[in-house]
């Protein structure tokens, strides 16, 4: 059996919030793990995080790999910002650097923009975007989510678009609606595998938080759980089709994400050249040894 340093941290806390659990391995030099052993770690962690993060260093380079339950994920947003801000904290030449090169295994090289003096938070490049949009019904989309097709917002645009994972954007006209539905985990599965969606984002910009610039909720079960509760990869691409749609000048701005049964949860979206940047704030639960 081998041991491996090990942390449960949830990103994009505030306040109140409980944020998005990541699992983080952080693994020595001299310590490797095949596929299907990230694979079987992630699988013991089902129901207790949504992602494992894998953290090496390569040839002096961070490098993240990432795993739900089901399978290897592309790009995991909270996971990233969960290890990213750990590593800061316990580094100190990390701590010193404004900005930080990371390598991730599927969307190759990342910035991390440190500001954990100024305010507690990670902030981290997006990968590049892909416009890929949509052409699915809004009452197929709908009923998928549980929804009629007069909850959708008509003077906004269904699109679909990949910063990190597949997302489909779907906008609403209210608040309340948004934070009280539940779809059907494995009606709203099928929809995504037939259509290759890797998450669903719905919102609205009717907000609890007069100082935020919208409300998202993210649906992921094709990762082998029904909502991810705070979402970088998800927002990233919200970023992407609010600078699309005029809906964002780029200032940064805070977007408040949950349904009604939590306490919602703030990531931070921000622009440097040209280019979205997510982040928010993370607290450690857990600081251990992982046994395996």
């Amino acid at each position: 059996m081998n041991t491996y340093k090990y942390k449960k941290i949830d990103a994009f806390t505030s306040k109140n919030s409980l944020g998005n659990p990541a699992a983080c391995i952080y693994l020595d030099t001299d310590q490797t793990l095949g596929d299907n052993e990230m694979l079987d770690i992630a699988k013991q962690h089902k129901g207790f995080v949504s992602e494992v993060i894998y953290c090496e260093h390569k040839e002096d380079s961070i490098f993240l790999t990432y795993y739900s339950s089901e399978c290897e994920v592309d790009f995991c947003g909270h996971g990233t910002i969960a290890c990213i801000y750990s590593l800061i904290k316990d580094t100190l030449d990390l701590w010193n650097q404004s900005e930080i090169e990371i390598q991730t295994n599927k969307k190759g090289k990342l910035t991390v923009y440190n500001r954990m003096l100024e305010n507690d938070t990670v902030l981290i490049s997006a990968p590049e975007p892909k416009y890929i949009g949509s052409d699915i019904s809004r009452e197929v989309i709908a009923d998928n989510l549980g929804l009629t097709v007069d909850d959708l917002h008509l003077n906004h645009s269904i699109d679909l678009i990949d910063a990190g994972l597949r997302t489909l954007i779907v906008p609403l006209n209210e608040l309340a609606t948004e934070v009280s539905i539940f779809p059907d985990e494995q009606k709203l599965q099928s929809f995504c595998i037939q259509n290759e969606i890797d998450i669903i984002l719905i919102f609205t910009k009717d907000t609890e938080n007069p100082e935020c610039i919208a409300h998202t909720r993210v649906f992921a079960p094709k990762f082998g759980y029904l909502e991810d509760p705070a979402t970088g990869s998800g927002n990233s691409a919200f970023g992407y089709y609010m600078l699309k749609n005029k809906l964002w000048d780029g200032n940064d701005c805070i977007i408040e994400q949950g349904g009604e049964n939590r306490v919602f949860n703030s990531i931070y979206l921000s622009m440097k050249d040209n280019k979205v940047l997510f982040g928010g704030s993370a607290t450690i639960r857990i600081d251990g040894t992982y046994y395996y």
